[in-house]
C-alpha cells in the first residue's frame, strides 16, 4: 500500500482551529466523532479512565512494542484517535471531577457516551454544565435516547445493527442458504460518529450566529445509535413505508434497480451498476446480448426489477465466460459502471485510493510506522489535516494540567494519589 506523507500546512491549521472540544467518550462513535473535529483543526482533548479507552484492549493485532507500564496497544484504538492530546482521568474522585470542571470551563465542546444518567452521576448533569459554561456543546451519544423503557440499556453496534432492522436487509436469502448479517464494520457506531459532528458543528455556527433561541450560548446534543441507523435505512425504509411490507434480503442485488449487483466470471466476480436508462442498452451490447434491448420484459428498470429472477441467469450466463480484466476492460469502454470486488489491501493499494491519498504514514517514538485511513473530504481554503498520531495512554496529562493552572507540586500531588 502506498501511504502519502503527512500532509503541509499550507493554509492554516485547519476551520476549527481555535475550538478545544473535551472527549470523555470511548470505544468507537464518540472517538470518531472527535476525530473528525480533530482532522478540522480542533485541539481534541482525550480524556481516558485510569485503565485506558477499552479499545487499546482489543487485539490482536497489536501495534510496535510495549509502552512504559508494559501495555500493549490494539489496532482497532489507532483507527479513531489521531489528532488527539491524551489525559489520564479519574472521574470517580472528587479531585478528577474538579479537573475536568475546570476543562469545560475553557472547553466548547463536550463529546460523552456514559449510559443514560451516568455522566450526572458523577456531577455533570444539564444544569451542572450550564453553570460551569453556558456556550458549551454538549454532545451525548446513547444507545437508544434519553426517554423511554431502554433508555438505560448499553448500546453495541451489533445489537443495534439488529434491532434497527439493518441485520434483515443484510445477507444471503433464507432459500439460498442465508441469513441476517450484520454489516463487516460497526457501522452504527460510524455513522452516530458522523452525525454527531454534524451536530456539533451545527451548533457551533448557531452558537455564533445573531438571534435565535439561544444567542452566544451553546446546547446540549442527543445522537442514538438506534436513531442513526434507522436514518441511514433510507430508501428501504421508504420503500417499507410506502408498501406496508418489510423489505427481505436480496445478497449483492438492489431492491429498486437492475442490473445492480455482483456476476461471477471465469476467474472472480465484479460489480456492476446500471442506473440509467441509458446505461441498460450499452450493457446488452457489450455483453452481446443486443436482443435484450427489445424484448419487452425488460424495457424499463421497472421491468426489470419485476422480472429479476428471469433476467439474471440471462446475465450470469453471459459473465460467465470471459475473465474479470476482459469484463472490466470491456464494461469501462463502453462507460457501464464496473469495479472490481478488492480485498481491503487490494483497495487501498488502487491507483484511485493512492491518487486520493487514503493511505497516509506517521512515526511514533513506541509503535514506529503507523499507515492510516487518509481524510476523504478536501477543504481548499482550510484544509483538515493529520497533525499527531494517537496518544499514548496519559501522554500530555501533565501538559494539559499545567495549561488548566496546576503547578508542578499539584500536578505531582494528583499523580501519588492516581487521580491522573
Amino acid at each position: 500500500m502506498a501511504a502519502h506523507p503527512n500532509p503541509p500546512l499550507k493554509h492554516g491549521p485547519g476551520p476549527l482551529a481555535g475550538i478545544r472540544v473535551i472527549d470523555c467518550s470511548t470505544v468507537l462513535a464518540g472517538p470518531y466523532c472527535t476525530m473528525l473535529l480533530g482532522d478540522l483543526g480542533a485541539d481534541v482533548i482525550k480524556v481516558e479512565p485510569p485503565e485506558g479507552d477499552a479499545t487499546r484492549g482489543w487485539g490482536p493485532p497489536w501495534v510496535g512494542a510495549t509502552d512504559d507500564e508494559g501495555r500493549r496497544t490494539a489496532a482497532y484504538y489507532l483507527a479513531v484517535n489521531r489528532n488527539k492530546r491524551g489525559m489520564r482521568l479519574d472521574l470517580k474522585t472528587p479531585d478528577g471531577a474538579a479537573i475536568l470542571r475546570r476543562l469545560l470551563a475553557d472547553g466548547d465542546v463536550l463529546v460523552e457516551n456514559a449510559r443514560v444518567g451516568g455522566f450526572a452521576r458523577l456531577g455533570f448533569d444539564d444544569a451542572a454544565l450550564e453553570e460551569i459554561n453556558p456556550r458549551l456543546v454538549h454532545l451525548a451519544i446513547s444507545g437508544y435516547g434519553t426517554t423511554g423503557g431502554s433508555a438505560t440499556r448499553p448500546g453495541y453496534d451489533f445489537v443495534i445493527q439488529a434491532a434497527s432492522g439493518l441485520m434483515s436487509i443484510t445477507g444471503v436469502p433464507d432459500d439460498e442458504g442465508g441469513g441476517p448479517t450484520k454489516v463487516g464494520v460497526a457501522i452504527s457506531d460510524v455513522v452516530s460518529g458522523m452525525l454527531g459532528a454534524v451536530s456539533v458543528l451545527a451548533a457551533l455556527v448557531g452558537r455564533e450566529r445573531d438571534g435565535g433561541p439561544r444567542p452566544g450560548l451553546g446546547q446540549r446534543i442527543d445522537v442514538s445509535l438506534l436513531g442513526a441507523t434507522m436514518a441511514s435505512l433510507v430508501n428501504q425504509a421508504q420503500n417499507a413505508f410506502v408498501t406496508g411490507e418489510a423489505p427481505g434480503r436480496l445478497g449483492n442485488a438492489h431492491p429498486n434497480i437492475v442490473p445492480y449487483e455482483t456476476f461471477a466470471t471465469v476467474d472472480g466476480t465484479i460489480a456492476i451498476a446500471v442506473g440509467s436508462a441509458r446505461q441498460w442498452p450499452r450493457l446488452c451490447t457489450t455483453l452481446g446480448l443486443d436482443a435484450l434491448t427489445a424484448d419487452p420484459r425488460f424495457a424499463t428498470n421497472g421491468d426489470r426489477v419485476e422480472r429479476r429472477d428471469q433476467l439474471r441467469p440471462i446475465l450470469a450466463e453471459r459473465f460467465a465466460r470471459r475473465s474479470t480484466t476482459d469484463w472490466l476492460e470491456a464494461l469501462d469502454a463502453a462507460e457501464i459502471p464496473c469495479g472490481p470486488i478488492n480485498d481491503i489491501v487490494a483497495a487501498f493499494a488502487s491507483p484511485e485510493a493512492v491518487e486520493l491519498g487514503m493511505t497516509v504514514e506517521q512515526q511514533h517514538p513506541i509503535w514506529g510506522a503507523i499507515r492510516q485511513v487518509g481524510i476523504p473530504f478536501r477543504l481548499a481554503a482550510t484544509p483538515a489535516t493529520i497533525r499527531t498520531p494517537p496518544p499514548v495512554l496519559g501522554e500530555h496529562t501533565d501538559a494539559i494540567l499545567a495549561e488548566a493552572g496546576f503547578d508542578s507540586a499539584e500536578i505531582a500531588r494528583l499523580h501519588a494519589r492516581r487521580v491522573v
